[in-house]
């Protein structure tokens, strides 16, 4: 059986931890948080634009640094690459 991608800021072990019906998501591609899902739901086309800085505790910075993913010029709508970490 194949198992759903995790989505970004849930538990490891909590139930339903895949995506939900009639939510969005862009999916993290490269770096400490590789093929997570990132919940955009409630976010507006712009704040989908700009992408966003995740905090990780597997960031070069350690716990509580955080990590770049965005999207590509190319693939406005695909998943989000990651562009590194910032403290």
């Amino acid at each position: 059986m194949t198992q759903a991608p995790r989505v970004y800021g849930t538990d490891h072990d909590a139930p339903a931890t895949g995506p939900q019906p009639g939510h969005s998501y862009r999916q993290l591609v490269g770096g400490p948080l590789d093929g997570q899902l990132v919940e955009v739901t409630a976010w507006t086309d712009e704040e989908i634009t700009t992408g966003a800085q995740l905090l990780t505790p597997h960031s070069a910075y350690g716990p509580g640094g955080r990590t770049s993913y965005g999207p590509t010029f190319s693939r406005p709508d695909g998943p989000w690459v990651w562009e590194g970490d910032v403290p």
